[in-house]
């Protein structure tokens, strides 16, 4: 069998605050297979972006393993595609800038990365932004644009940290469904936080649910919702069927009442 394409083996992590140790993550070991899209979910504190910040390099474990297709890497930098939850945009670029700052940083052909990010600002939901600065589009518009960013990298794995997090109600509802076609046509794989259990639920495959900190895996539950996912989708049987599931492991000891 081929070797997942993401590993975290018994990933470990602490840190110290006004002299304290305090641990955020400890024992996290899950695997992400080439084209899933996986969803970590929990408390606010429990390491979901400590986790992120470990894989894309930003720190390292103090404990544990990170393999990506089967081999442990230690550099880790600039091999995934990272989106934080704020989008980021650089103000004095346009959205065609601030798209190929990727490919530019790499030192990559700007002509060419400028090319496939004008085919592809239809697709993005900015057909005609493409010369607009940041401060003139929506808040769903800028998110479309820091994904478009995040998707000219090109990496194999592409982490978004709650993208979607400061969005309205339906611009989120819109954006989750734009964002499972973009999947869906390129078969991205996408390890992806939220703090809503919906939201995870209609867009993943997989939900890890992790405890409070230090966050340790309570829950791997695969997701066996029929795709495409549609809006009758989060009224199926199935579907509420899954929610009280991630519910119950959320809601154990009351810590997790918050989370709806």
């Amino acid at each position: 069998m081929n070797a997942p394409l993401l590993a975290l083996d018994g990933v470990s992590k602490t840190y110290q605050e006004n002299g304290q140790i305090v641990p955020a993550v400890t024992g996290i070991s899950f695997s992400v297979a080439d084209g899933e899209f996986v969803t970590l979910i929990g408390p606010s504190g429990c390491g979901k972006s400590t986790l992120f910040n470990l894989i894309v390099g930003l720190s390292n474990p103090d404990e544990g393993e990170i393999r990506l297709a089967g081999k442990v890497v230690r550099r880790r930098t600039g091999l995934f595609g990272y989106m934080p939850q704020r989008d980021l945009l650089l103000p004095w670029r346009t959205v065609l800038g601030n798209a190929i700052l990727g490919p530019e940083l790499s030192g990559e052909d700007l002509k060419a990365a400028r090319r496939e990010a004008v085919s592809l600002l239809p697709l993005f939901g900015l057909e005609g932004f493409g010369d607009a600065y940041p401060a003139t589009l929506s808040g769903g518009m800028r998110q479309r644009a820091a994904l478009l960013r995040t998707f000219l990298c090109h990496r194999d794995v592409m982490l978004l940290d709650e993208p979607f997090g400061a969005l309205d109600a339906m611009t989120r509802r819109d954006l989750q469904g734009w964002l499972l076609g973009i999947w869906r046509q390129f078969n991205k794989t996408i390890l992806f936080i939220t703090h809503d259990v919906e939201e995870a639920l209609f867009l993943s495959t997989r939900v890890i649910v992790l405890s409070p900190r230090p966050g340790r895996v309570a829950l791997d539950l695969p997701i066996d919702l029929p795709q495409p996912r549609e809006a009758n989708t989060l009224v199926s049987a199935r579907f509420v069927e899954l929610k009280a599931h991630l519910l119950s492991t959320l809601d154990k000891k009351g810590r997790f009442s918050t989370l709806t």
